[in-house]
């Protein structure tokens, strides 16, 4: 048997840069803390360029997928998905909005334009996107939609390629580089004092959303047994299994087994399990919603930034589509929701970072409500199907 080496998470690499960027802003001089403010401005400008390509390379094929396979219950479970997702972005606002005003007002976060110690790039390059996110949304429900009706078209291999395109860019450059960026923004913010401020409301806002997730997972298997009239307490203790297991490995993919074997012992029948589980563990991404949503209200007060129901309302009903369309590569989820954050609630890089890092911080948190929730939509996929025949077209 070949020796495989362990290999280091995303999570530890973004805490390592957040305390060296940290340290190194305390002592830096400003020639070579500008180089690393240079590269920054250069990779924000790369993700911008990227957004709109990346929307479109997930979105559209997703479509085109689901459109091509629309069974009955595919088409129902990714309903209950979307509708867990967006239950899942309506709670953590009233959650934030609730308490995160309160909290986190006092910490008003300048970015030091009028700082003297503020540092500014040796210079800067350009890099429009070809489209505005927007355009890159509607263009691919336009083009999903249509190629779905089509699915051994040209036109549905070239989405499957550009799919796998993005998806490498994510893997092997964004994903790599994020811990260098990182490294940055919170050097920069070193620098010019503000750093500390931004980690007292990380502290406060990490303990509430990990309460809301565990609440969150509460709500979803007390809606399970209202519909399956099963003891919802004892459902969620049986998959605390695939609880754990998440926790730890910060992987839905790497938790399916558990996930799929402690939802038989839930009385889902076989078919139902072994179609759903996998499949949730792709599109259904509530955990994830909710903290997004949750970290994206801090960001705005931290920033003084002013929003409202209706603004949310446009921004969580966006953010489910991406959420079904996110990869499964860690910190897909929250490269895919980067369009949404910009184009809604208008979220620059420096903003884009510190949600970056928000956001994997608690990734564990995130994967673990993730897929136990997967096991509440089994029950409820079980109940719905009966025992009848169901037939899930691949």
């Amino acid at each position: 048997m070949k020796n495989r080496k362990k290999k280091i998470g995303l999570l530890p690499f973004i805490l390592i840069a957040i305390v060296l960027g940290i340290g190194c802003g305390l002592f830096f001089p400003r020639w070579l803390a500008q180089i690393f403010v240079t590269f920054n401005g250069l990779f924000s400008q790369f993700l911008n360029f990227v957004i709109p390509l990346l929307i479109f390379g997930l979105v559209a094929p997703a479509i085109a997928n689901i459109g091509s396979k629309a069974g009955k219950m595919l088409l129902i479970t990714l309903g209950i998905a979307y509708g867990t997702t967006l239950l899942s972005g309506f709670y953590a606002y009233a959650v934030a909005d609730g308490f995160f005003p309160s909290m986190i007002e006092q910490y008003n976060f300048d970015s030091g334009a009028d700082n003297p110690n503020a540092l500014s790039p040796f210079f800067n390059i350009e890099i429009p996107p070809i489209m505005g996110v927007m355009t890159a949304l509607v263009f691919s429900f336009m083009v999903g939609l249509a190629v779905s009706s089509q699915p051994n078209s040209t036109l549905k291999k070239v989405l499957d390629d550009f799919q796998l395109v993005i998806v490498k860019v994510i893997e092997k450059v964004i994903i790599p580089l994020l811990p260098l960026y990182i490294f940055g923004i919170f050097m920069d913010m070193s620098f010019n004092g503000t750093v500390f401020h931004i980690l007292s409301v990380f502290a406060k806002i990490i303990l509430i959303i990990f309460v809301a997730h565990i609440l969150l997972l509460v709500l979803q298997y007390c809606i399970a047994g209202i519909i399956t009239r099963k003891n919802p307490f004892k459902c969620l203790a049986t998959m605390l299994p695939a609880y754990f297991t998440a926790l730890g490995t910060q992987s839905s993919a790497a938790t399916i087994p558990v996930s799929l074997a402690q939802t038989l012992k839930n009385g889902v029948r076989k078919e139902v399990a072994e179609f759903v589980i996998p499949l949730c563990a792709t599109i259904h991404l509530s955990g994830s919603t909710m903290k997004i949503v949750m970290c994206a209200i801090a960001l705005m007060l931290v920033q003084g930034q002013a929003y409202d129901f209706g603004m949310f309302a446009g921004f969580i009903c966006m953010l489910g589509v991406t959420m079904v369309a996110a990869p499964g590569v860690p910190g897909g989820a929250i490269m895919a929701a980067l369009a949404v954050l910009q184009s809604i609630l208008g979220f620059d890089e420096n903003m884009q970072a510190l949600m970056i890092a928000l956001y994997i911080a608690m990734d564990s948190f995130g994967t673990a409500c993730n897929i136990t929730g997967d096991g509440a939509i089994a029950l409820i996929m079980d109940k719905i199907t009966g025992r009848k025949d169901i037939t899930t077209e691949a």
